[in-house]
Order: C-alpha cells, then sequence, then structure tokens
C-alpha cells in the first residue's frame, strides 16, 4: 500500500505507517518512550489547554508498542507564558532527557520552544498559527500540524468576498502580537489582490477585556466587512460586544481564527447566528477518521471532539509514527522520517510537507445556524467551503 489510513481499523490500531520500523524498534528499544504535552494548562488559555491534554492523552492511551514499549506521556504546564514555557521545556531536556514534545498555544510560546528542542535535536510539533514557524524561524525539529494564518485568511476572506462581491469595504480589529500581526499582514496582502478596500484596523493588547472604542472606530468607518482577528477569549469578547453595538444587523462579521465547538459553545446560537467563522477543524467533516475520532471521543469523554482536542491527538499521532517509522528514538532520524509522511487525518488526507514542515490540509468557513434550525447541541455552525492555501515552501539554505 502507498498510503496507509491514519487508523486502519478505528482508533486503536498501533501505527498507520509502515509495519518493519516497529520492528526494528522492537529489538533496539530500552526503556519507553516518553512524549512531553507542551499545554497551557493554567493561565489565559488554560480551557484550550485542557482540551489539547485529553488529545494527547487519548492518543498515547490507544497507542500499542513503540520500540518495544508502550509510550508515556508527561505534561508540561506552559501557565499561558512563553518565559516559564521554555524554563520548563530546558529543564525536562537537560534532567529527564526528553526529546518528543507537541503543543503550544501562542505563537510566541511555539517559536521559542521550537528553537529550544531543536538546540537538543529532538521533535517538536505544534498547531500554533504564526507564519514565521515555517518561514523565517524554520529549523528541523519544529513541524506544525494547523493550517498557519495564510492559509486561514485565504480560506475565509476569499469565499466570503467571492460570494458577496460588493462587499468591497472591511475593517480590521486585531490583537498586537505576533499571531495578531501574522493574521493582519496576511489579510493586507488578499486585500490588495482582491480589490478590497482595508478602511481601518484597530490595535488591541492580549489582555483587553473592553472593546467598545474599537467597535466605535469600526462603525466610522462604515464597513461591509468587520474581520475580527482575536483568538479565543480576545474573539469572544470583541463578538459579544459587537453584537450589543447592533454591528451584526448593520455588516457582516468573521472571524478568522475561531477555537472551534468549545468556544462556539460557551457563545451561543443566539450570537453565532450568521457570524462566519473560520475552524481548522470541525467534528461534522465526514471523513473515515474524523468519524471514527468522534465515535471514540464520545465513548472516552462523552463530548464531541473540538479543534484542540482534535489537534493535538493527531499531532501525537504523527511524532509517535515518525519514531515507529525510523526505528529509533535519534531525533533527527524520526524528523527525516516524518518529512513526506502522507495519511488519512480528520480533515481528509494530509501530508507533512518536507521542506518546511508544515501539514498541508483543509481550512472551514463555517457560518452559525439560527437556534432553530441546529439538530442537537453541537450543531452551532453549517459548512459553507472548505480547501487548502498553502504559500511557497521557502529554500532551505
Amino acid at each position: 500500500m502507498k498510503r496507509r489510513e491514519f487508523l486502519a481499523t478505528g482508533l486503536a490500531a498501533t501505527s498507520f505507517l509502515l509495519a518493519p520500523a516497529l520492528l526494528r524498534g522492537a529489538l533496539a528499544a530500552e526503556r519507553p518512550v516518553t512524549f512531553y504535552g507542551v499545554k497551557s494548562m493554567s493561565g489565559a488559555f488554560a480551557s484550550y489547554g485542557e482540551f489539547a491534554d485529553k488529545g494527547s492523552r487519548l492518543a498515547i492511551e490507544e497507542y500499542g508498542a513503540l520500540l518495544g514499549a508502550k509510550p508515556k506521556y508527561a505534561i508540561i504546564d506552559t501557565e499561558s507564558n512563553p518565559a516559564r514555557a521554555v524554563r520548563k521545556v530546558q529543564e525536562a531536556i537537560q534532567q529527564q532527557g526528553a526529546r518528543f514534545f507537541g503543543g503550544c498555544t501562542l505563537s510566541s510560546t511555539a517559536l521559542a520552544v521550537g528553537k529550544e528542542v531543536n538546540k537538543a535535536e529532538g521533535i517538536f510539533m505544534t498547531p500554533a498559527g504564526a507564519d514565521e514557524i515555517t518561514t523565517t524561524e524554520f529549523n528541523l525539529s519544529t513541524f506544525r500540524w494547523t493550517v498557519p494564518t495564510y492559509g486561514a485568511i485565504h480560506q475565509t476572506v476569499r469565499p466570503l468576498f467571492e460570494s458577496n462581491p460588493k462587499a468591497k469595504r472591511w475593517y480590521t480589529i486585531t490583537p498586537q502580537y505576533v499571531f495578531g500581526e501574522a493574521l493582519l499582514t496576511a489579510a493586507k496582502n488578499l486585500f490588495a489582490q482582491l480589490g478590497i478596500e482595508h478602511v481601518g484596523n484597530s490595535y488591541h493588547s492580549q489582555q483587553e477585556q473592553e472593546y467598545s472604542g474599537y467597535l466605535t472606530n469600526a462603525m466610522a468607518a462604515n464597513p461591509d466587512v468587520l474581520l475580527i482577528l482575536g483568538f479565543g477569549g480576545n474573539g469572544a469578547s470583541c463578538l459579544r460586544q459587537a453584537a450589543n453595538f447592533g454591528l451584526k444587523k448593520k455588516m457582516t462579521i468573521l472571524l478568522a481564527w475561531t477555537q472551534g465547538l468549545d468556544w462556539f459553545q460557551s457563545l451561543g446560537p443566539e450570537l453565532l447566528e450568521d457570524v462566519y467563522l473560520g475552524a481548522q477543524y470541525w467534528h461534522q467533516v465526514q471523513t473515515p477518521l474524523n468519524i471514527e475520532l468522534v465515535k471514540r471521543v464520545k465513548k472516552v469523554y462523552g463530548i464531541n471532539p473540538n479543534y484542540p482536542l482534535a489537534g493535538d491527538y493527531v499531532i501525537t499521532r504523527i511524532v509517535l509514527d515518525g519514531i515507529a517509522k525510523a526505528g529509533t528514538t535519534d531525533g533527527r532520524a524520526v524528523g527525516k522520517a516524518m518529512e513526506g509522511m502522507t495519511y488519512e487525518g480528520p480533515t481528509g488526507t494530509e501530508t507533512v510537507r518536507a521542506e518546511d514542515h508544515q501539514v498541508i490540509k483543509d481550512y472551514y468557513l463555517l457560518r452559525g445556524k439560527a437556534k432553530s434550525a441546529m439538530k442537537d447541541a453541537d450543531d452551532l455552525a453549517v459548512l459553507i467551503s472548505s480547501g487548502k492555501s498553502f504559500p511557497e515552501p521557502a529554500k532551505r539554505s
């Protein structure tokens, strides 16, 4: 077979990669491989970290023998703080011989952690979004499952504009840190390509809670579309206050990057109705792997999988299968084994691009449903479009 399903006959399958590597590894194993989940278990993104942790734990629990022993899992709480995350990763490398890592909610944390893991010649896979991860800050150790900001903008702004080409005036509200700047840059570049008039932008801090001034500026610019570039609590607070200002009736609202299902649940259908939402993952997508993943997560956790859970599940599996394919715990050999890997993931066929370690996968544009149209409590949005948009990989020096 040229390609193995990510889960061959259900999520308990040992590996979607080649069995000979597992056999070679079984002979070479001296101790169990430990995968370190780098998660925001406390701080501003603790809710995200909780689900991400569930995803990694599920992947570890369901994995069979890896290099002759059951893999183990250890968690590193980033505290939603890049400096603390780096210190803890350094300690794990120096004191515990840690080499295999996955996670990080914030792009700034992922960039810093990736550098430390690269020094140790380990492997780090992340769901963070900043384009720098696979471009200017590329290193041999870091891989990314998540569609970057470039793809998120192209798969939300473009289809929304093409469905309503008269909506030519757009206003942006942007968090002023690495991730927000990357989204804004991608948006401005696409605006220029499509002939969209960017009528203004308001920056806010990551700790912002009050958006009335920014929304007042947006209303004064009289846009056709309000593009909210905040993530998590920033995006939720901005959307709530925009609705209170009556902006849903005055303009189209698009959030280019959302946390997905649990975030939608916290907001509710009344707020989400007719709002456009960008998503890395959606539990209702009917791919073979996703159907199985939904069943398993419901059985184990009693919920539908959301983006952080599904994303960190896949990240963990890819790293473990890279080790299995390489037949060794040598980080550089594992990285080589992961390059070019193609498998059936939750979004369909996914490929780890060798040139920049970016996973090529779909990104989704959803629209919030009216409460009366929902089939169940999690049926909060309808899929509008999906597709793959990625810049060409930069050449390695």
